[in-house]
């Protein structure tokens, strides 16, 4: 990142529920955000509805001081490619995303198209070396991204990254959106993030309970 100042204006890239929740939440606690999609036309009524502006992934990738990575797994590297890397030449990029396949669970137990010695997040950081990416907001939903009111405190968001900059404006963000932010290292450690949501949706198909996350406990 060129600098260290903590980013005000996010281009969230992803027009579905998670990109909606953080958009919207960003929105409140004092940031800038703006929205975008492959078809902006589609977010009309949120547009209206939360006066957050949308555009094209080009467009609100140039607007930002930062952006968040917010689509399906599948879709990541070419969302990348369709905001343009030069727009996000480095900035900070949170990735939300999990390398989720199209194969149904197993019991419960997500699949991936990654193996256990590689992460999605290493893909985009190899692929793209001028990006900052963080990973952040992958283990928990969309309902508990922002101010999650749980009754044991506030949880835990693990994070990863290899820029120590861009990881401290995380950190920063996190805490404003009611986190206690855990920073696990390199890119290296979304190997290990990254199968938390795993762990996170097994309850959720197994007994249709989705309003929980994950806490550290230290001594």
């Amino acid at each position: 990142m060129a600098s260290s100042s903590q980013p005000r204006r996010f281009g969230v890239l992803g027009s579905g529920e998670v990109g909606q929740a953080l958009a919207k939440g960003l929105a409140a606690n004092g940031y800038e955000a703006r929205i975008g999609s492959r078809a902006p036309a589609k977010l009309a009524k949120f547009s209206k509805t939360s006066g957050i502006h949308s555009g094209t992934f080009q467009e609100v990738a140039a607007w930002g001081d930062a952006a968040v990575l917010a689509v399906l797994g599948t879709a990541a590297m070419e969302v990348i490619e369709l905001a343009g890397a030069a727009n996000l030449r480095g900035k900070l990029v949170i990735d939300t995303t999990n390398p989720i396949s199209a194969e149904p669970p197993v019991d419960g137990v997500l699949r991936y198209f990654t193996g256990p010695n590689e992460s999605l997040m290493e893909r985009l950081q190899s692929a793209y070396p001028d990006i900052a990416f963080v990973k952040a907001f992958n283990s928990v939903g969309s309902a508990l991204m922002v101010h999650p009111m749980l009754s044991g405190g506030p949880p835990t968001m693990f994070f990863c990254g290899n820029n120590a900059a861009a990881k401290a404006s995380v950190a920063r963000l996190l805490e404003h959106l009611g986190w206690e932010g855990a920073d696990m290292g390199s890119v290296v450690a979304a190997r290990a993030l990254e199968p938390l949501a795993q762990l996170w949706c097994l309850p959720g198909f197994r007994e249709d309970d989705w309003m929980h996350a994950f806490r550290m406990l230290w001594p």
